[in-house]
């Protein structure tokens, strides 16, 4: 019988290879947050992209690393009940020192007594890209809301920036409509949020993600419902 040689799983590799990726950018990531605070403010300015950058990249790699686990159906979901107030100021903390560099006010608007099942780790995934990808076309403003309608949590990011192309917004649609990822027609934090979306599932009702314009800031805004 002819020996067939074992073809190896790349995804595999692919998937190892991020993971340590992401580990190395963790630590560039730690050092430079608790160095660039022993600048002055105009260094801190001038040294805020480099971090937001870092940061973006850190972001990308996580997302992938669900998505690889995800469609290996090897990702631990935690459906579990989650405090919106602890939720919402936990995730604005992980993310006020790059505002605070970068000059960016992060307004806060949600029910302090809202309780919510979801991943948190995956959700906070989600609004932490919204809130890093917002900065980048922000004016100097940025509103987290989270509130209850019609029976489904809404989470919202919005900027007073010039909001989303029509393009964009075009893609944000089509990520509900099943669009095929594959072929490049959306980004990857699309992707990830609408995978985030859709595992969330509750009496017949499917999570949704929508890109708009206006909002109470006049700019972009990242929508994210979960029932």
């Amino acid at each position: 019988m002819e020996n067939k040689e074992t073809v190896p799983d790349i995804s595999a590799f692919l998937a190892s290879a991020i993971h340590d990726m992401k580990n190395s950018i963790s630590v560039l990531i730690s050092f430079l947050d608790d160095n660039i605070t022993r600048l002055d403010p105009e260094a801190q300015r001038a040294a805020a992209p480099m971090l937001y950058e870092v940061q973006r990249v850190n972001d990308n790699l996580l997302q992938m690393l669900a998505i690889y686990k995800v469609g290996n159906q090897f990702y631990p979901f935690d459906l579990a009940e989650n405090s919106i107030a602890e939720f919402v100021h936990e995730v604005a903390a992980q993310n006020q020192s790059l505002l605070d560099y970068l000059g960016i006010t992060l307004d806060i608007d949600c029910d302090e007594g809202l309780h919510w099942y979801f991943d948190y780790e995956l959700v906070a995934g989600v609004v932490a890209h919204a809130l890093n990808n917002a900065s980048h076309y922000t004016k100097d403003r940025l509103r987290l809301a989270v509130k209850e309608e019609d029976g489904e949590l809404v989470m919202r990011v919005e900027d007073n920036g010039s909001g989303y192309p029509d393009n964009v917004l075009e893609a944000g649609d089509a990520v509900n409509k099943g669009v095929n990822f594959a072929s490049g027609s959306t980004g990857l934090g699309l992707y990830f949020s609408a995978m985030v979306a859709q595992l969330h599932q509750n009496r017949g009702k499917t999570g949704t993600m929508q890109l708009e314009n206006g909002g109470a800031l006049g700019g972009g805004c990242f929508i994210l419902r979960l029932p």
